[in-house]
């Protein structure tokens, strides 16, 4: 069964169609990378599937029940989500964020025990933000910031993770140690990824399936091999490009050519 889905889901900003008519899932276990240009739609999927905006047509269901109906709380220890930024109203340290990922498991008044302390604390371990716990989330560089809510996000002991843009500040150790966690959560929790990210080459490497994103609509779904085929890739982002296996791995590897080289393709 699938963790989330949804099913038909159209999102309409004023007259702009964001979404129209998607279908999307991701089951326990699973990497579904959500991928295409500026502007298909990636991040207001993933805020409809985190029921941060309601769909104006369609549906998206949580363990086959309708997400709208699911009591706020519950769906709050069940869904993490990761925005590409996060703002904080007021100063904080690292450790106080990762805490407010313990909020829906707290009590009544919102006192953290022992086990909310070990959760936060073992999820900056896993993130590599340990060393930063004592630190105010305003000195610290926008990588640091990005692993840290990441870390608040599993602190809440999700079931299912949303990602959207999660290595876009990110070097590139702290861009796989980040992906290469979230493939362990997978393993180790059965956890439930849906992971929107630009790299294509990321997304071949660390995505079981990918959502293949044009204009607000499904383009192609399917295994990374399948998704990220030369032709499709070119039609959709609107550009040459280069797709080959890689010679180490044997997974897909998408490049763009630059205007000198598209001018020897005569494209």
């Amino acid at each position: 069964m699938n963790a989330l889905a949804a099913r038909g889901v159209g999102v309409r900003y004023g007259a702009r169609v964001a979404l129209r008519a998607v279908d999307a899932s991701v089951a326990p276990g699973e990497v579904v990378g959500v991928i295409g240009p500026n502007g298909s739609g990636k991040s207001t999927l993933v805020r409809v599937l985190a029921g941060v905006r309601a769909p104006d047509e369609g549906a998206v269901a949580l363990d086959g029940r309708p997400l709208d109906a699911v009591p706020s709380r519950e769906r709050a220890r069940t869904i993490a989500l990761v925005p590409q930024e996060t703002h904080v109203a007021f100063p904080m340290t690292v450790r106080d964020l990762v805490l407010l990922g313990r909020a829906p498991h707290t009590g009544r008044f919102g006192w953290e025990h022992a086990g909310d302390l070990r959760a936060a604390d073992d999820a900056m371990v896993r993130t590599d933000t340990r060393a930063l716990a004592g630190r105010m989330l305003d000195e610290i560089s926008g990588g640091e910031r990005q692993r840290v809510v990441l870390a608040r996000a599993l602190a809440q002991e999700p079931r299912i993770l949303l990602l959207d843009e999660p290595t876009a500040f990110l070097d590139l150790r702290h861009a796989v140690l980040l992906l290469d966690l979230v493939r362990d959560l997978c393993r180790e929790r059965d956890l439930a990824v849906v992971l929107v990210v630009h790299d294509l080459n990321l997304a071949a490497m660390y995505c079981d399936r990918l959502v293949l994103l044009s204009k607000g609509e499904v383009h192609a779904t399917g295994a990374p091999a399948e998704v990220l085929s030369y032709a499709r890739l070119c039609e959709v982002y609107e550009t040459e490009l280069y797709v080959a296996p890689n010679d180490v791995t044997g997974q897909t590897v998408v490049l763009p050519l630059s205007r000198e080289h598209r001018a020897r393709l005569g494209r």
